[in-house]
């Protein structure tokens, strides 16, 4: 339950519009939907770790700190690709980013 209550798929939504990537996007996305249906259906709860307060309190705030960083970092990924030139910068900023992001990982365990 955990898991799926830190996916944050609006930050990957664009690829469903690149037709190399759509259809794995689409199956990853469906899956999580159905995946999350059936726990809350099963669990008699109305929201993903509805009895956790703590621990969703906990991925809250992780997550005001990781969603800002990963999106930075997919920024910086797209631009290595657009803007060549600037590779050197946009790659320090994706570097930079990882700190933080595996922090806050290994922090919540």
């Amino acid at each position: 339950m955990m898991s799926l209550e830190k996916c944050y798929f609006p930050l990957t939504a664009f690829i469903k519009d690149v037709p190399e990537f759509s259809a794995f996007w689409s199956i990853l996305f469906d899956e999580y939907e159905l995946s999350k249906q059936l726990i809350l259906e099963i669990s008699g709860q109305t929201q993903l770790m509805e009895e956790e307060k703590l621990s969703k309190a906990s991925i809250d705030i992780r997550e005001d700190i990781v969603l800002p960083l990963l999106t930075i970092q997919q920024y910086a990924l797209q631009k290595t690709s657009l803007e060549p030139s600037n590779k050197e910068v946009y790659e320090k900023l994706i570097t930079r980013s990882l700190f933080g992001n595996i922090n806050a990982s290994r922090n919540s365990a």
